[in-house]
Protein backbone atom coordinates (compact mmCIF):
# COMPACT_ATOMS: atom_id res chain seq x y z
CA UNK A 1 0.00 0.00 0.00
CA UNK A 2 1.44 3.39 -1.01
CA UNK A 3 2.24 6.03 1.59
CA UNK A 4 -0.58 8.57 1.92
CA UNK A 5 0.06 12.00 0.53
CA UNK A 6 0.40 15.05 2.76
CA UNK A 7 -0.28 18.70 2.02
CA UNK A 8 3.29 19.49 3.03
CA UNK A 9 4.63 17.21 0.24
CA UNK A 10 2.10 18.52 -2.26
CA UNK A 11 2.89 22.15 -1.51
CA UNK A 12 6.68 21.62 -1.54
CA UNK A 13 7.03 19.46 -4.67
CA UNK A 14 7.82 20.83 -8.16
CA UNK A 15 4.59 21.64 -10.08
CA UNK A 16 4.78 18.69 -12.47
CA UNK A 17 5.58 16.26 -9.65
CA UNK A 18 2.79 17.65 -7.49
CA UNK A 19 0.28 17.40 -10.33
CA UNK A 20 1.30 13.78 -10.91
CA UNK A 21 0.52 13.05 -7.25
CA UNK A 22 -3.10 13.96 -8.00
CA UNK A 23 -3.32 11.84 -11.13
CA UNK A 24 -6.72 10.17 -11.51
CA UNK A 25 -8.78 12.64 -9.49
CA UNK A 26 -10.66 13.82 -12.56
CA UNK A 27 -11.24 11.07 -15.10
CA UNK A 28 -8.77 11.38 -18.02
CA UNK A 29 -8.56 15.14 -17.32
CA UNK A 30 -5.19 15.95 -15.70
CA UNK A 31 -5.23 19.65 -16.59
CA UNK A 32 -7.46 20.51 -13.60
CA UNK A 33 -4.95 19.31 -11.02
CA UNK A 34 -2.11 20.68 -13.14
CA UNK A 35 -3.51 24.21 -13.20
CA UNK A 36 -4.38 24.03 -9.50
CA UNK A 37 -0.67 23.79 -8.64
CA UNK A 38 -0.29 27.45 -9.52
CA UNK A 39 -2.50 28.28 -6.53
CA UNK A 40 -0.30 26.64 -3.90
CA UNK A 41 0.23 26.57 -0.99
CA UNK A 42 -3.02 24.91 0.00
CA UNK A 43 -4.12 25.47 3.56
CA UNK A 44 -6.31 22.37 3.64
CA UNK A 45 -7.83 19.68 1.46
CA UNK A 46 -11.01 21.77 1.41
CA UNK A 47 -8.97 24.64 -0.06
CA UNK A 48 -7.52 22.34 -2.74
CA UNK A 49 -10.95 20.90 -3.62
CA UNK A 50 -12.52 24.32 -3.98
CA UNK A 51 -9.63 25.56 -6.13
CA UNK A 52 -10.06 22.71 -8.59
CA UNK A 53 -13.83 23.18 -8.67
CA UNK A 54 -13.38 26.87 -9.45
CA UNK A 55 -10.93 26.14 -12.25
CA UNK A 56 -13.45 23.84 -13.92
CA UNK A 57 -16.22 26.40 -13.44
CA UNK A 58 -14.11 29.10 -15.07
CA UNK A 59 -13.22 26.80 -17.98
CA UNK A 60 -16.77 27.00 -19.34
CA UNK A 61 -19.44 24.64 -20.59
CA UNK A 62 -17.40 23.01 -23.37
CA UNK A 63 -14.65 21.95 -20.97
CA UNK A 64 -17.25 20.72 -18.51
CA UNK A 65 -19.01 18.62 -21.15
CA UNK A 66 -15.67 17.20 -22.27
CA UNK A 67 -14.96 16.13 -18.70
CA UNK A 68 -18.39 14.52 -18.41
CA UNK A 69 -17.84 12.63 -21.66
CA UNK A 70 -14.47 11.39 -20.38
CA UNK A 71 -16.34 9.32 -17.79
CA UNK A 72 -17.49 5.76 -18.42
CA UNK A 73 -21.11 4.72 -18.31
CA UNK A 74 -22.26 2.97 -15.15
CA UNK A 75 -22.07 -0.79 -15.69
CA UNK A 76 -21.31 0.01 -19.31
CA UNK A 77 -19.05 -1.23 -22.09
CA UNK A 78 -15.83 -0.15 -20.37
CA UNK A 79 -16.73 -2.24 -17.34
CA UNK A 80 -17.53 -5.26 -19.48
CA UNK A 81 -14.29 -4.90 -21.46
CA UNK A 82 -12.35 -4.20 -18.25
CA UNK A 83 -10.97 -0.91 -19.58
CA UNK A 84 -12.11 1.24 -16.64
CA UNK A 85 -9.55 3.27 -14.76
CA UNK A 86 -8.47 1.76 -11.45
CA UNK A 87 -10.44 4.45 -9.62
CA UNK A 88 -13.67 3.80 -11.56
CA UNK A 89 -13.28 0.05 -11.17
CA UNK A 90 -12.97 0.44 -7.40
CA UNK A 91 -16.01 2.71 -7.21
CA UNK A 92 -18.28 0.55 -9.36
CA UNK A 93 -17.22 -2.53 -7.42
CA UNK A 94 -18.03 -0.85 -4.08
CA UNK A 95 -21.52 -0.06 -5.40
CA UNK A 96 -22.06 -3.65 -6.50
CA UNK A 97 -22.34 -2.73 -10.19
CA UNK A 98 -19.90 -5.49 -11.13
CA UNK A 99 -22.34 -8.03 -9.66
CA UNK A 100 -25.53 -7.01 -11.44
CA UNK A 101 -28.13 -9.62 -12.27
CA UNK A 102 -28.88 -9.96 -16.00
CA UNK A 103 -32.12 -8.03 -15.43
CA UNK A 104 -30.37 -5.22 -13.56
CA UNK A 105 -27.62 -5.04 -16.16
CA UNK A 106 -30.15 -4.83 -19.01
CA UNK A 107 -32.13 -2.12 -17.21
CA UNK A 108 -29.02 -0.01 -16.58
CA UNK A 109 -27.95 -0.42 -20.20
CA UNK A 110 -31.34 0.86 -21.35
CA UNK A 111 -31.11 3.80 -18.93
CA UNK A 112 -27.64 4.60 -20.27
CA UNK A 113 -28.95 4.60 -23.82
CA UNK A 114 -31.98 6.73 -22.98
CA UNK A 115 -29.93 9.22 -21.00
CA UNK A 116 -27.31 9.61 -23.73
CA UNK A 117 -30.01 10.05 -26.35
CA UNK A 118 -31.72 12.78 -24.33
CA UNK A 119 -28.73 14.75 -23.05
CA UNK A 120 -25.80 13.85 -25.29
CA UNK A 121 -23.47 12.83 -22.47
CA UNK A 122 -23.17 9.91 -20.05
CA UNK A 123 -24.98 9.80 -16.73
CA UNK A 124 -22.60 10.67 -13.88
CA UNK A 125 -23.23 9.66 -10.29
CA UNK A 126 -20.84 9.53 -7.35
CA UNK A 127 -21.72 5.91 -6.59
CA UNK A 128 -19.81 5.90 -3.30
CA UNK A 129 -22.51 8.25 -2.06
CA UNK A 130 -22.67 10.97 0.60
CA UNK A 131 -20.97 8.83 3.24
CA UNK A 132 -18.29 7.50 0.87
CA UNK A 133 -18.94 3.80 1.34
CA UNK A 134 -21.18 3.12 -1.64
CA UNK A 135 -24.79 3.47 -2.72
CA UNK A 136 -26.89 0.37 -3.21
CA UNK A 137 -27.83 -0.77 -6.69
CA UNK A 138 -31.43 0.15 -5.91
CA UNK A 139 -30.42 3.68 -4.94
CA UNK A 140 -28.34 4.02 -8.08
CA UNK A 141 -31.09 2.82 -10.38
CA UNK A 142 -33.70 5.00 -8.63
CA UNK A 143 -31.49 8.07 -9.00
CA UNK A 144 -30.85 7.21 -12.65
CA UNK A 145 -34.59 6.93 -13.34
CA UNK A 146 -35.33 10.21 -11.57
CA UNK A 147 -32.61 12.24 -13.24
CA UNK A 148 -33.54 10.91 -16.66
CA UNK A 149 -36.60 13.16 -16.35
CA UNK A 150 -34.52 16.26 -15.57
CA UNK A 151 -33.84 19.42 -17.56
CA UNK A 152 -30.54 19.52 -19.52
CA UNK A 153 -29.23 22.56 -17.61
CA UNK A 154 -29.96 20.92 -14.28
CA UNK A 155 -28.42 17.64 -15.41
CA UNK A 156 -25.23 19.33 -16.60
CA UNK A 157 -24.85 20.93 -13.18
CA UNK A 158 -25.66 17.67 -11.39
CA UNK A 159 -23.10 15.75 -13.42
CA UNK A 160 -20.42 18.31 -12.57
CA UNK A 161 -21.41 18.26 -8.89
CA UNK A 162 -21.13 14.48 -8.84
CA UNK A 163 -17.75 14.66 -10.58
CA UNK A 164 -16.50 16.97 -7.84
CA UNK A 165 -17.82 14.54 -5.24
CA UNK A 166 -16.01 11.67 -6.99
CA UNK A 167 -12.80 13.73 -6.96
CA UNK A 168 -13.33 14.56 -3.29
CA UNK A 169 -13.59 10.89 -2.35
CA UNK A 170 -10.56 10.00 -4.46
CA UNK A 171 -8.62 12.80 -2.79
CA UNK A 172 -9.64 11.43 0.61
CA UNK A 173 -8.22 8.08 -0.44
CA UNK A 174 -4.93 9.57 -1.64
CA UNK A 175 -4.44 11.50 1.59
CA UNK A 176 -5.96 8.84 3.89
CA UNK A 177 -8.26 11.64 5.07
CA UNK A 178 -11.29 9.77 6.31
CA UNK A 179 -13.97 12.21 7.60
CA UNK A 180 -14.68 9.96 10.57
CA UNK A 181 -16.59 12.49 12.66
CA UNK A 182 -18.62 13.56 9.63
CA UNK A 183 -19.43 9.92 8.94
CA UNK A 184 -20.55 9.48 12.53
CA UNK A 185 -22.82 12.53 12.29
CA UNK A 186 -24.17 11.16 9.00
CA UNK A 187 -24.90 7.85 10.76
CA UNK A 188 -26.73 9.66 13.56
CA UNK A 189 -29.05 11.27 11.03
CA UNK A 190 -29.74 7.95 9.34
CA UNK A 191 -30.44 6.27 12.66
CA UNK A 192 -32.84 8.98 13.88
CA UNK A 193 -34.72 8.84 10.57
CA UNK A 194 -35.99 5.36 11.40
CA UNK A 195 -38.72 7.05 13.46
CA UNK A 196 -41.66 8.34 11.43
CA UNK A 197 -45.36 8.98 12.01
CA UNK A 198 -47.98 6.34 11.09
CA UNK A 199 -49.18 6.59 7.51
CA UNK A 200 -45.76 7.85 6.44
CA UNK A 201 -43.51 5.22 7.97
CA UNK A 202 -45.27 2.51 5.96
CA UNK A 203 -44.43 4.37 2.74
CA UNK A 204 -40.80 4.91 3.69
CA UNK A 205 -41.40 8.63 4.24
CA UNK A 206 -39.99 10.72 7.09
CA UNK A 207 -42.58 12.67 9.05
CA UNK A 208 -42.17 13.56 12.72
CA UNK A 209 -44.77 15.92 14.16
CA UNK A 210 -45.16 17.28 17.66
CA UNK A 211 -45.63 14.72 20.47
CA UNK A 212 -46.48 11.72 18.28
CA UNK A 213 -44.91 8.35 19.23
CA UNK A 214 -42.23 8.92 16.56
CA UNK A 215 -41.52 12.35 18.04
CA UNK A 216 -41.18 10.87 21.52
CA UNK A 217 -38.87 8.14 20.19
CA UNK A 218 -36.67 10.81 18.60
CA UNK A 219 -36.47 12.70 21.89
CA UNK A 220 -35.46 9.54 23.76
CA UNK A 221 -32.81 8.70 21.16
CA UNK A 222 -31.33 12.22 21.22
CA UNK A 223 -31.24 12.23 25.02
CA UNK A 224 -29.50 8.85 25.10
CA UNK A 225 -26.98 9.96 22.49
CA UNK A 226 -26.27 13.17 24.42
CA UNK A 227 -25.45 11.09 27.48
CA UNK A 228 -23.17 8.93 25.36
CA UNK A 229 -21.38 12.04 24.08
CA UNK A 230 -20.50 13.02 27.62
CA UNK A 231 -23.01 15.74 28.49
CA UNK A 232 -23.19 16.32 32.25
CA UNK A 233 -26.91 17.01 32.37
CA UNK A 234 -29.63 15.81 29.98
CA UNK A 235 -33.35 16.31 30.40
CA UNK A 236 -36.59 16.68 28.45
CA UNK A 237 -38.33 19.90 29.44
CA UNK A 238 -41.99 20.87 29.79
CA UNK A 239 -42.59 21.33 26.04
CA UNK A 240 -40.51 18.34 24.90
CA UNK A 241 -37.22 20.07 24.15
CA UNK A 242 -34.22 17.82 24.80
CA UNK A 243 -31.62 19.84 26.71
CA UNK A 244 -28.01 18.76 27.16
CA UNK A 245 -25.46 20.70 29.21
CA UNK A 246 -21.69 20.33 29.18
CA UNK A 247 -20.34 22.27 32.12
CA UNK A 248 -17.42 24.69 32.00
CA UNK A 249 -14.58 25.22 34.41
CA UNK A 250 -15.72 28.68 35.50
CA UNK A 251 -19.13 28.53 37.22
CA UNK A 252 -19.52 32.31 36.97
CA UNK A 253 -19.02 32.28 33.19
CA UNK A 254 -21.95 32.66 30.83
CA UNK A 255 -23.15 29.71 28.78
CA UNK A 256 -23.13 29.27 25.01
CA UNK A 257 -26.57 28.27 23.71
CA UNK A 258 -26.94 26.29 20.50
CA UNK A 259 -29.23 23.78 18.83
CA UNK A 260 -32.04 23.35 16.33
CA UNK A 261 -35.25 21.34 15.89
CA UNK A 262 -35.92 17.63 15.49
CA UNK A 263 -39.50 17.72 14.17
CA UNK A 264 -39.98 17.57 10.39
CA UNK A 265 -42.40 18.62 7.70
CA UNK A 266 -44.50 15.87 6.18
CA UNK A 267 -42.43 13.64 3.87
CA UNK A 268 -39.41 15.77 4.64
CA UNK A 269 -35.65 15.33 4.74
CA UNK A 270 -33.28 13.93 7.35
CA UNK A 271 -31.05 16.96 7.87
CA UNK A 272 -33.33 19.99 8.27
CA UNK A 273 -32.90 21.07 11.91
CA UNK A 274 -31.25 17.89 13.06
CA UNK A 275 -27.86 18.90 11.64
CA UNK A 276 -27.84 21.78 14.14
CA UNK A 277 -28.31 19.32 16.99
CA UNK A 278 -25.77 16.71 15.98
CA UNK A 279 -22.90 19.01 14.93
CA UNK A 280 -22.54 20.60 18.40
CA UNK A 281 -23.09 17.20 19.99
CA UNK A 282 -20.12 15.86 18.00
CA UNK A 283 -18.01 18.82 19.18
CA UNK A 284 -18.95 18.15 22.81
CA UNK A 285 -18.13 14.48 22.31
CA UNK A 286 -14.66 15.43 21.06
CA UNK A 287 -14.10 17.63 24.11
CA UNK A 288 -15.27 14.86 26.44
CA UNK A 289 -13.10 12.22 24.78
CA UNK A 290 -10.09 14.53 25.09
CA UNK A 291 -10.87 15.13 28.77
CA UNK A 292 -11.19 18.81 27.98
CA UNK A 293 -13.49 21.48 29.32
CA UNK A 294 -13.84 25.10 28.30
CA UNK A 295 -14.20 28.04 30.67
CA UNK A 296 -17.87 28.38 29.71
CA UNK A 297 -20.65 25.82 29.59
CA UNK A 298 -22.33 24.61 26.41
CA UNK A 299 -26.10 24.10 26.29
CA UNK A 300 -27.42 22.17 23.28
CA UNK A 301 -31.20 22.24 22.82
CA UNK A 302 -32.99 19.90 20.44
CA UNK A 303 -36.14 21.96 19.95
CA UNK A 304 -39.30 19.87 19.97
CA UNK A 305 -41.23 21.94 17.44
CA UNK A 306 -40.36 24.45 14.75
CA UNK A 307 -42.32 23.47 11.65
CA UNK A 308 -45.95 24.08 12.77
CA UNK A 309 -47.21 20.85 11.22
CA UNK A 310 -49.49 19.28 13.83
CA UNK A 311 -50.52 22.52 15.52
CA UNK A 312 -50.39 26.12 14.31
CA UNK A 313 -47.66 26.89 16.83
CA UNK A 314 -44.50 27.46 14.82
CA UNK A 315 -41.29 27.88 16.88
CA UNK A 316 -43.03 26.45 19.95
CA UNK A 317 -39.80 24.89 21.27
CA UNK A 318 -37.56 27.94 20.97
CA UNK A 319 -40.48 30.23 21.83
CA UNK A 320 -40.72 28.63 25.27
CA UNK A 321 -37.09 29.60 25.94
CA UNK A 322 -37.71 33.22 24.95
CA UNK A 323 -40.95 33.59 26.91
CA UNK A 324 -43.09 33.86 23.79
CA UNK A 325 -45.17 30.70 24.25
CA UNK A 326 -48.79 31.66 23.51
CA UNK A 327 -51.15 30.25 26.15
CA UNK A 328 -53.86 29.92 23.49
CA UNK A 329 -51.75 27.23 21.83
CA UNK A 330 -52.69 24.77 24.57
CA UNK A 331 -56.30 24.79 23.34
CA UNK A 332 -55.47 24.36 19.65
CA UNK A 333 -56.64 21.07 18.15
CA UNK A 334 -54.94 18.88 15.59
CA UNK A 335 -56.68 17.19 12.64
CA UNK A 336 -58.04 14.51 14.97
CA UNK A 337 -59.46 17.01 17.47
CA UNK A 338 -56.76 16.46 20.12
CA UNK A 339 -55.81 19.64 21.93
CA UNK A 340 -52.18 20.43 22.55
CA UNK A 341 -52.86 20.22 26.27
CA UNK A 342 -54.22 16.69 25.86
CA UNK A 343 -51.25 15.70 23.69
CA UNK A 344 -48.84 16.98 26.32
CA UNK A 345 -50.63 15.21 29.15
CA UNK A 346 -50.67 11.96 27.16
CA UNK A 347 -46.86 11.89 27.06
CA UNK A 348 -46.37 12.97 30.66
CA UNK A 349 -45.63 16.66 30.16
CA UNK A 350 -47.19 18.97 32.78
CA UNK A 351 -49.27 20.95 30.24
CA UNK A 352 -49.51 23.91 32.63
CA UNK A 353 -48.62 27.48 31.81
CA UNK A 354 -46.43 28.00 34.91
CA UNK A 355 -44.30 24.95 34.01
CA UNK A 356 -43.87 26.24 30.46
CA UNK A 357 -43.15 29.81 31.55
CA UNK A 358 -40.44 28.48 33.87
CA UNK A 359 -38.45 27.46 30.78
CA UNK A 360 -37.75 31.08 29.89
CA UNK A 361 -34.00 31.69 29.82
CA UNK A 362 -32.30 34.65 31.46
CA UNK A 363 -30.37 36.26 28.58
CA UNK A 364 -27.82 37.73 30.97
CA UNK A 365 -26.61 34.19 31.70
CA UNK A 366 -25.81 33.42 28.04
CA UNK A 367 -23.04 34.42 25.68
CA UNK A 368 -25.34 34.13 22.69
CA UNK A 369 -26.99 31.60 20.39
CA UNK A 370 -25.43 29.93 17.36
CA UNK A 371 -27.15 27.53 14.99
CA UNK A 372 -25.81 25.23 12.29
CA UNK A 373 -28.32 24.41 9.56
CA UNK A 374 -28.44 22.82 6.14
CA UNK A 375 -28.79 25.64 3.62
CA UNK A 376 -32.14 24.52 2.12
CA UNK A 377 -31.27 26.20 -1.15
CA UNK A 378 -29.01 26.03 -4.22
CA UNK A 379 -26.51 28.84 -3.59
CA UNK A 380 -23.66 26.98 -1.88
CA UNK A 381 -24.15 24.05 -4.22
CA UNK A 382 -23.73 26.31 -7.25
CA UNK A 383 -20.66 27.98 -5.72
CA UNK A 384 -19.01 24.64 -4.86
CA UNK A 385 -18.75 25.80 -1.25
CA UNK A 386 -19.45 23.52 1.71
CA UNK A 387 -20.10 26.32 4.24
CA UNK A 388 -21.73 29.75 4.20
CA UNK A 389 -22.11 32.51 6.79
CA UNK A 390 -25.63 33.79 7.38
CA UNK A 391 -25.89 37.58 7.58
CA UNK A 392 -29.63 37.78 8.31
CA UNK A 393 -32.78 35.66 8.49
CA UNK A 394 -35.68 36.99 6.43
CA UNK A 395 -38.76 38.36 8.14
CA UNK A 396 -41.89 36.35 7.42
CA UNK A 397 -45.64 36.15 7.96
CA UNK A 398 -48.03 33.25 7.38
CA UNK A 399 -51.77 33.06 6.99
CA UNK A 400 -54.36 30.37 6.44
CA UNK A 401 -57.48 31.57 4.67
CA UNK A 402 -60.75 30.64 3.07
CA UNK A 403 -62.60 32.20 0.17
CA UNK A 404 -66.34 31.54 -0.01
CA UNK A 405 -68.43 31.81 -3.17
CA UNK A 406 -71.25 29.70 -4.50
CA UNK A 407 -71.08 26.04 -5.51
CA UNK A 408 -73.05 25.51 -8.71
CA UNK A 409 -73.40 23.18 -11.68
CA UNK A 410 -70.31 23.28 -13.89
CA UNK A 411 -72.33 22.68 -17.04
CA UNK A 412 -75.23 25.07 -16.55
CA UNK A 413 -73.60 28.07 -14.83
CA UNK A 414 -72.41 30.63 -17.42
CA UNK A 415 -68.90 31.95 -16.97
CA UNK A 416 -70.13 35.46 -16.17
CA UNK A 417 -72.51 34.16 -13.48
CA UNK A 418 -69.99 32.15 -11.50
CA UNK A 419 -68.75 32.85 -7.96
CA UNK A 420 -65.73 30.54 -8.21
CA UNK A 421 -63.71 30.51 -4.99
CA UNK A 422 -60.82 28.50 -6.44
CA UNK A 423 -60.33 30.90 -9.35
CA UNK A 424 -60.07 33.76 -6.86
CA UNK A 425 -57.29 32.02 -4.96
CA UNK A 426 -55.57 31.11 -8.24
CA UNK A 427 -55.69 34.78 -9.26
CA UNK A 428 -54.24 35.74 -5.89
CA UNK A 429 -51.41 33.21 -6.32
CA UNK A 430 -50.43 34.70 -9.67
CA UNK A 431 -50.51 38.21 -8.25
CA UNK A 432 -48.41 37.21 -5.23
CA UNK A 433 -45.85 35.64 -7.55
CA UNK A 434 -45.60 38.80 -9.65
CA UNK A 435 -45.60 41.19 -6.69
CA UNK A 436 -42.82 39.37 -4.82
CA UNK A 437 -40.71 39.25 -7.98
CA UNK A 438 -40.82 43.06 -8.18
CA UNK A 439 -38.68 43.26 -5.05
CA UNK A 440 -36.03 40.90 -6.38
CA UNK A 441 -35.44 39.21 -3.05
CA UNK A 442 -38.96 38.86 -1.57
CA UNK A 443 -40.82 35.55 -1.93
CA UNK A 444 -44.52 34.68 -1.78
CA UNK A 445 -46.03 31.20 -1.76
CA UNK A 446 -49.49 29.71 -1.71
CA UNK A 447 -48.39 26.21 -0.80
CA UNK A 448 -51.82 24.81 0.06
CA UNK A 449 -54.88 25.25 -2.13
CA UNK A 450 -57.80 22.88 -1.71
CA UNK A 451 -61.50 22.70 -2.48
CA UNK A 452 -63.25 20.77 0.31
CA UNK A 453 -65.46 18.02 -1.11
CA UNK A 454 -64.75 19.31 -4.60
CA UNK A 455 -66.26 17.58 -7.62
CA UNK A 456 -65.22 17.57 -11.24
CA UNK A 457 -68.59 18.96 -12.35
CA UNK A 458 -69.15 21.56 -9.60
CA UNK A 459 -67.95 25.17 -9.59
CA UNK A 460 -65.94 25.49 -6.34
CA UNK A 461 -67.91 27.27 -3.66
CA UNK A 462 -65.16 27.21 -1.06
CA UNK A 463 -61.38 27.27 -1.40
CA UNK A 464 -59.00 27.01 1.51
CA UNK A 465 -55.42 28.22 1.13
CA UNK A 466 -52.20 29.17 2.88
CA UNK A 467 -50.11 32.27 2.31
CA UNK A 468 -46.41 32.61 3.13
CA UNK A 469 -44.64 35.96 2.62
CA UNK A 470 -40.93 36.64 3.30
CA UNK A 471 -38.46 39.47 2.78
CA UNK A 472 -34.98 40.45 4.02
CA UNK A 473 -36.31 43.21 6.28
CA UNK A 474 -39.55 43.92 8.06
CA UNK A 475 -40.47 47.03 6.08
CA UNK A 476 -40.19 45.18 2.80
CA UNK A 477 -42.19 42.25 4.15
CA UNK A 478 -44.88 44.58 5.45
CA UNK A 479 -45.23 46.32 2.08
CA UNK A 480 -45.54 42.95 0.33
CA UNK A 481 -48.12 41.82 2.88
CA UNK A 482 -50.15 45.00 2.49
CA UNK A 483 -50.27 44.74 -1.29
CA UNK A 484 -51.17 41.05 -1.35
CA UNK A 485 -53.97 41.43 1.20
CA UNK A 486 -55.35 44.46 -0.62
CA UNK A 487 -55.35 42.43 -3.82
CA UNK A 488 -57.26 39.62 -2.09
CA UNK A 489 -59.90 42.13 -1.01
CA UNK A 490 -60.13 43.54 -4.54
CA UNK A 491 -60.40 40.10 -6.15
CA UNK A 492 -63.18 39.02 -3.82
CA UNK A 493 -65.08 42.28 -4.26
CA UNK A 494 -64.87 42.03 -8.04
CA UNK A 495 -65.99 38.39 -8.03
CA UNK A 496 -68.71 38.77 -5.39
CA UNK A 497 -66.97 36.55 -2.83
CA UNK A 498 -66.17 36.73 0.87
CA UNK A 499 -63.00 35.64 2.62
CA UNK A 500 -61.50 35.06 6.04
CA UNK A 501 -57.83 35.07 7.08
CA UNK A 502 -56.04 33.86 10.18
CA UNK A 503 -52.46 34.92 10.86
CA UNK A 504 -50.58 31.85 12.11
CA UNK A 505 -47.04 33.17 12.36
CA UNK A 506 -45.15 36.44 12.22
CA UNK A 507 -41.41 36.68 12.65
CA UNK A 508 -39.23 39.74 12.37
CA UNK A 509 -36.07 39.73 10.28
CA UNK A 510 -33.09 38.66 12.35
CA UNK A 511 -29.73 40.14 11.30
CA UNK A 512 -26.72 38.30 12.67
CA UNK A 513 -24.88 39.91 15.56
CA UNK A 514 -21.67 41.32 14.00
CA UNK A 515 -19.33 39.83 16.60
CA UNK A 516 -20.85 36.37 16.25
CA UNK A 517 -20.89 36.55 12.48
CA UNK A 518 -17.19 37.44 12.66
CA UNK A 519 -16.55 34.35 14.81
CA UNK A 520 -18.21 32.14 12.21
CA UNK A 521 -16.14 33.83 9.53
CA UNK A 522 -12.94 33.09 11.42
CA UNK A 523 -14.06 29.48 11.91
CA UNK A 524 -14.78 28.99 8.20
CA UNK A 525 -11.51 30.69 7.22
CA UNK A 526 -9.68 28.23 9.49
CA UNK A 527 -10.92 25.37 7.29
CA UNK A 528 -9.20 26.95 4.30
CA UNK A 529 -12.45 27.82 2.54
CA UNK A 530 -13.25 31.25 1.09
CA UNK A 531 -15.99 33.16 2.88
CA UNK A 532 -19.46 33.49 1.44
CA UNK A 533 -21.98 35.65 3.25
CA UNK A 534 -25.66 35.12 2.50
CA UNK A 535 -29.16 35.78 3.84
CA UNK A 536 -31.47 32.99 4.93
CA UNK A 537 -34.80 32.86 3.16
CA UNK A 538 -36.04 30.19 5.56
CA UNK A 539 -37.07 30.76 9.15
CA UNK A 540 -35.06 29.18 11.94
CA UNK A 541 -35.10 28.89 15.73
CA UNK A 542 -32.37 31.54 15.73
CA UNK A 543 -35.11 34.04 14.80
CA UNK A 544 -36.77 33.52 18.18
CA UNK A 545 -33.53 33.66 20.16
CA UNK A 546 -32.62 36.83 18.25
CA UNK A 547 -35.21 38.69 20.31
CA UNK A 548 -33.35 38.08 23.58
CA UNK A 549 -29.67 37.50 22.79
CA UNK A 550 -27.11 37.87 19.98
CA UNK A 551 -27.26 35.12 17.36
CA UNK A 552 -25.55 34.00 14.17
CA UNK A 553 -25.90 30.98 11.90
CA UNK A 554 -23.70 28.75 9.76
CA UNK A 555 -25.09 27.10 6.62
CA UNK A 556 -23.96 23.70 5.31
CA UNK A 557 -24.27 22.87 1.61
CA UNK A 558 -27.00 20.48 0.52
CA UNK A 559 -26.83 17.97 -2.32
CA UNK A 560 -29.33 17.63 -5.18
CA UNK A 561 -29.25 21.37 -5.92
CA UNK A 562 -29.77 22.08 -2.23
CA UNK A 563 -33.35 20.82 -2.15
CA UNK A 564 -34.97 20.69 1.29
CA UNK A 565 -38.33 19.78 2.85
CA UNK A 566 -38.02 16.83 0.51
CA UNK A 567 -36.76 13.23 0.80
CA UNK A 568 -33.91 14.17 -1.56
CA UNK A 569 -32.48 16.56 1.04
CA UNK A 570 -28.92 15.44 1.69
CA UNK A 571 -25.40 16.47 2.50
CA UNK A 572 -22.09 14.62 2.65
CA UNK A 573 -19.93 13.31 5.45
CA UNK A 574 -17.15 15.61 4.24
CA UNK A 575 -19.31 18.71 4.51
CA UNK A 576 -20.55 17.66 7.95
CA UNK A 577 -16.96 17.13 9.02
CA UNK A 578 -16.17 20.71 7.99
CA UNK A 579 -19.20 21.94 9.94
CA UNK A 580 -17.98 20.15 13.07
CA UNK A 581 -14.47 21.53 12.50
CA UNK A 582 -15.87 25.06 12.20
CA UNK A 583 -18.05 24.67 15.28
CA UNK A 584 -15.14 23.33 17.31
CA UNK A 585 -12.99 26.23 16.13
CA UNK A 586 -15.67 28.66 17.30
CA UNK A 587 -15.68 27.00 20.73
CA UNK A 588 -11.93 27.23 21.13
CA UNK A 589 -11.88 30.79 19.82
CA UNK A 590 -14.43 31.74 22.49
CA UNK A 591 -12.28 30.05 25.11
CA UNK A 592 -9.37 32.35 24.28
CA UNK A 593 -11.42 35.56 24.32
CA UNK A 594 -11.88 37.82 27.30
CA UNK A 595 -15.35 37.40 28.79
CA UNK A 596 -15.44 41.14 29.38
CA UNK A 597 -16.31 41.39 25.69
CA UNK A 598 -19.69 39.90 26.45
Amino acid sequence: MSTPLTLERLNASPPDVAAKMLDGLYEHTPWIAGQAMAHRPFQSLAHLKHTMAQLLNEAGADAQKALICAHPELAGKAMVSQTLTAESTNEQQKAGLTQCTPEEFAHIQQLNADYNAKFGWPFILAVRGPRGVGLTKRQIISTFERRLQGHPDFELAECIRNIHRIAEIRLNDKFAAEPTIGQQVWDWHEDLARHSDPGFAEQGQLTVTYLTPAHQACAADIAQRMRGCGFDEVNVDAVGNVVGRYLGTQPEAKTLLTGSHYDTVRNGGKYDGRLGIFVPMASVQALHQAGQRLPFGIEVVAFAEEEGQRYKATFLGSGALTGSFDPAWLDQTDADGTTMRQAMQAVGLPATLPAIQALRRDPTQYLGFVEVHIEQGPVLNELNLPLGIVISINGSVRYVGEVVGQASHAGTTPMDRRRDAACAVAELALYAEQRAAQDGDSVATIGQLQVPNGSINVVPGVCQFSLDLRAPNDAQRNALERDVLQKLQAICTQRGLSFSLEETMRASAAPSAPAWQARWEAAVAATGLPLHRMPSGAGHDAMKLHGVMPQAMLFVRGENAGISHNPLESTTANDMQLAVDAFSHLLHQLATESFQAF
